[in-house]
């Protein structure tokens, strides 16, 4: 879950999501809401999709 809300004037945050983990090869569900995203992985890929992200500086609390 992205932390939100979001403001509808900002653009490219679930790109800035996706593209390190789709680089990695790890498929991605993505949901959208008024208020923010979600962003679901497989549970074999979450591991290594929370080190890709964690790497591209974005932060994640359990």
């Amino acid at each position: 879950m992205v932390k939100g809300p979001l403001a509808f004037s900002l653009t490219g945050i679930l790109a800035a999501l996706v593209v390190p983990l789709a680089n990695q090869g790890i498929s991605i569900f993505a949901i959208s809401t008024f208020d923010t995203d979600y962003l679901l992985v497989k549970e074999k890929d979450l591991e290594r999709a929370i080190q890709v992200l964690s790497r591209e500086g974005h932060r994640m609390r359990p």
